[in-house]
């Protein structure tokens, strides 16, 4: 495990050495002067909807920092040839991939806080409100879900040749899991066999990372949920997270890194 932290310690370092960590601090920025324009509005339909922008900045921001952290880890180490030397410690096939994962998922949480600190600084200075349970919960939520999200990216590292590729056919399958995931049950019964069955099985099969949403909770106010339920969701998303680790050893040890 010692050489799992050092690798995932060396992608926390790269994401501070690279513009990502600073695009984070511009972001952050602008995403308090956005929350901090809720002084100027007393309607509360206003505040609630310049919530939810905040929000939704942060659910696509974090995606974009950790497809595009986690994407390049692999065919970097390729393009560079650091992979020979960082196999010879030696450090096996799955210690690199855990390592990388690990270092993505810990940066991903890192930018997150930072994102979900300014926003629940700025909210709560202008409405005397500091629901740090459910602020956590929903920090937590979507930590989870980029677990998931990180372990899928680095499964695409492995097979599609360029980062970009990874990043765009990862985001448009995460940004439509997110939009009709959790719809697909309803879809299918309307459908005629076998159809039907093809979409419930779809629907029984993909990570629902629609679930792993609270944005409805913090922008209406809604109570903490049940940590029973947190708890039963992580477990849920370590198991997808694992499954696609999984699949990323399988065809790492496979595959020829002199190509």
């Amino acid at each position: 495990m010692n050489k799992v932290f050092a690798l995932a310690g060396i992608v926390i370092k790269e994401m501070y050495r690279r513009k990502d960590f600073y695009v984070l601090f511009v972001l952050a920025a602008l995403l308090t002067l956005l929350a901090g324009s809720v002084n100027f509005f007393h309607d509360d339909k206003i505040v609630r909807y310049l919530k939810d922008i905040c929000l939704l900045l942060i659910w696509v921001c974090s995606l974009i920092i950790a497809l595009t952290t986690t994407a390049r880890q692999i065919p970097a180490e390729r393009e560079q040839r650091t992979i020979f030397p960082l196999l010879a410690k030696p450090v096996s096939r799955g210690q690199v991939i855990l390592g990388k994962f690990l270092g993505c998922w810990l940066a991903s949480a890192i930018a997150l806080l930072i994102f979900y600190l300014f926003f629940a600084i700025i909210v709560g200075s202008r409405e005397q409100s500091w629901p740090i349970n459910l602020y956590l919960q929903a920090y937590w939520m979507q930590l989870v879900m980029l677990g998931v999200v990180i372990a899928m990216a680095l499964l695409g590292s492995i097979y599609f040749a360029a980062p970009s590729s990874t990043v765009t056919i990862c985001f448009i399958l995460v940004a439509a899991i997110l939009a009709v995931g959790g719809h697909l049950q309803r879809v299918a019964l309307s459908e005629p066999e076998p159809l039907q069955s093809i979409v419930l099985i779809v629907y029984f099969i993909i990570p629902h990372l629609e679930w792993y949403d609270l944005r409805d909770f913090v922008v209406y106010s809604h109570d903490a949920a049940s940590w029973i339920k947190i708890g039963e969701a992580t477990v849920l998303a370590g198991g997808y997270a694992g499954f696609f680790l999984m699949l990323t050893w399988l065809g790492f040890r496979r595959k020829s890194l002199s190509t």
